[in-house]
């Protein structure tokens, strides 16, 4: 069973019939209170549970405060941080969040915010890195794989500055449920320190539309099955942080984690 508050932008084809009506009918606002999830859960007894590994085994979440529910997790492995990542912070951090995201998501959105204030107080002296991968959900945002394909085209050419600086015209300069407008990607590019020519030629080519497919294929195997979702990552262990938690919430789990490991 799906968790709207932990999985606000769900994929419609890993929904059931009933699921699908239930999302259709549902507020698309959901974050005005917080929601208890595993990880948080975890932290009330002072503690954050892994798996253990890179690749996680199925197992059991707890969800919710009182009255707490049981729930399934799939088997996923997350594919590790490469050179190839788009990598905020240092690569070499203890802590690493990847995040798996759709630019026209608005809770994606939320979330950017949230973690650029993580990397604010975290990111600096090299505590925490944020991680960004695609996982565009076009039948929600038909728009949402080609600005993911803008965005790479923007790195190929600029570099990962470029790649940065161009998602967070994306997420800034619109509201939080509009979708992007498209005509501004070129001047978000040009923005971005990357000749508006050489990106509308990347983007008339397909360049990445490949890559675009494949970065889905490999969010869905990380176990993503909606936006944003993300991954921490601590040296061999890792645990999920489903939908756009907020900043408390993520802070309490790093500086828990980093209490532990001593680095506080």
């Amino acid at each position: 069973m799906l968790y709207f508050p932990y999985y606000p932008e769900i994929a419609y084809e890993y929904m059931s019939e009933e699921t699908q009506t239930h999302y259709q009918s549902a507020p698309r606002q959901s974050l005005g209170i917080p929601v208890a999830i595993v990880i948080a859960a975890a932290l009330v007894a002072g503690a954050i549970i892994y798996t253990g590994s890179t690749k996680s085994s199925p197992g059991t979440q707890i969800v919710g405060g009182t009255g707490q529910v049981e729930q399934q997790t799939p088997e996923v492995e997350i594919a590790p941080v490469t050179a190839k990542d788009h990598i905020l912070g240092n690569p070499n951090a203890p802590i690493v969040i990847v995040e798996y995201s759709d630019y026209d998501c608005p809770f994606c959105k939320n979330f950017h915010e949230t973690m650029h204030r993580i990397m604010d107080e975290y990111g600096e002296d090299g505590k925490v890195a944020w991680v960004y991968r695609h996982f565009p959900l076009t039948q929600l945002h038909p728009n949402a794989k080609k600005i993911a394909e803008a965005a790479e085209c923007v790195a190929s050419i600029g570099g990962n500055d470029a790649f940065w600086a161009f998602s967070d015209f994306v997420f800034s300069e619109r509201g939080t449920n509009e979708p992007t407008d498209m005509a501004k990607l070129p001047e978000f590019a040009e923005r971005s320190g990357v000749s508006k020519a050489t990106y509308t030629q990347c983007m008339d080519t397909g360049k990445f539309t490949a890559a675009i497919e494949d970065a889905v294929t490999a969010a869905l195997g990380a176990g993503a099955q909606g936006t944003p979702y993300s991954i921490l990552v601590a040296g061999d262990q890792q645990g999920p942080i489903n939908g756009a938690q907020p900043y408390a919430t993520v802070k309490q789990m790093i500086d828990t984690l980093l209490a532990q490991a001593g680095a506080q």
